[in-house]
């Protein structure tokens, strides 16, 4: 029988509801948050093994972050930030977590429930929860105003879940009904009162967020003003489920862990044959937003293969062929764009969308796309 610790969640976060839930040697998927800083590993390889099936968790640091977090040496690898992955590309798999930057939420079976449940045909996608990801929605005002009102107990800190208008802006832009607020434009609201975030969202018209955001900016203590937003709002959400999932897990919600298919800002897919003249752009290396170095693309050619695929002056290039140049100096990645003679897949994305994503903590959006 188990029972839930939670300070035994938040120090060790992977917890497997049952060992056999069949009886036929089957156990529970279990769910890793590894949390590290720049200078440190995850603490453990991803291998693809002659005769073995799947991602294999392989070379577990002793003591490393893997380790302390109960990763195992057999396992295999299911789910990176809540995408199914056993039936995807090896190397693609290997990306996705170096895309993750330096948090990446893992799922994983035990090396002898997978050979099980494949041994039985069973669709491991099946064993799995539909939607863990909490939401990153983009809102609008209308005239109306934003859509959403914000309710929560009286002298509970950080605790605040949105009633959403029907067909309005929150709701159209993904905010599903009875959500909890997690951040509000990048920032967390886990230290602000009912009270405080009250006097800085509520207007006074009808409909909570609804009315004009300069009016609601007075107090010095509430970092969030709205006025800086404008008639535009991000709000990092989650719905009761997928908020009983983490919790019930010791896990912390992140934006690095967000749904994005609802946001206006996509990184694009350019597929490019190379013609008589070339691509038509130039790859130059420049400071991103964040303050590293990134690739962009510039000198876009009229009428060249480049333009032809929809590239525009100022997009940031963030993979190539489908791998991630994260890590790659200048003439690296131009050695990745020409490793094929005569076409190349370029993941991009533009300014806005680019600034977007460094300021509510998503970090490299690479795959932020279908």
């Amino acid at each position: 029988k188990f029972e839930f610790n939670p300070k035994d969640g938040i120090d060790n976060p992977a917890l497997s509801l049952a060992e056999d839930t069949d009886g036929e040697g089957v156990g529970e998927p279990r769910f890793y948050l590894l949390s590290k800083d720049s200078t440190e590993t995850f603490g453990f390889c991803l291998h693809e093994e002659l005769g073995c099936q799947g991602h294999v968790i392989r070379q577990v640091e002793l003591g490393g972050l893997a380790q302390r977090r109960g990763l195992q040496d057999g396992d295999r690898l299911l789910q990176v930030n809540g995408h199914f992955v056993d039936h995807m590309d090896h190397r693609m798999v290997v990306q996705k977590i170096k895309a993750s930057g330096n948090q990446v939420l893992l799922t994983v079976l035990d090396g002898g429930s997978y050979e099980a449940a494949k041994a039985l045909g069973r669709d491991l996608s099946h064993m799995l929860p539909a939607d863990i990801r909490p939401r990153l929605c983009h809102i609008t005002r209308d005239k109306s105003g934003f859509g959403f009102s914000v309710s929560g107990p009286e002298g509970v800190k950080g605790t605040f879940q949105l009633s959403v208008r029907q067909d309005g802006p929150a709701e159209r832009a993904g905010v599903p009904p009875g959500s909890w607020l997690l951040e509000l434009n990048g920032a967390s609201v886990r230290s602000y009162s009912h009270a405080q975030l009250a006097r800085k969202v509520r207007g006074p018209g009808a409909g909570g967020w609804g009315s004009r955001a300069s009016n609601v900016t007075e107090h010095p203590a509430f970092p969030i003003q709205l006025k800086q937003s404008g008639n535009k709002v991000t709000l990092l959400v989650a719905s009761s489920a997928v908020e009983e999932f983490y919790r019930l897990r010791g896990l912390k919600i992140t934006a690095a862990l967000a749904d994005t298919s609802w946001l206006p800002f996509k990184v694009r897919e350019l597929h490019m044959v190379k013609g008589p003249a070339g691509y038509g752009f130039l790859l130059k290396e420049d400071d991103c937003i964040s303050g590293a170095i990134g690739q962009f693309l510039w000198d876009v050619d009229v009428g060249l293969p480049a333009e032809l695929a929809g590239m525009k002056e100022g997009d940031r290039l963030l993979a190539v062929n489908g791998e991630s140049i994260e890590g790659l100096d200048h003439q690296q990645t131009v050695l990745r764009i020409r490793a094929r003679d005569d076409q190349v897949t370029l993941l991009v994305i533009d300014p806005a969308g680019d600034e977007f994503y460094q300021s509510v903590g998503f970090g490299d959006p690479v795959w932020s796309h279908p």
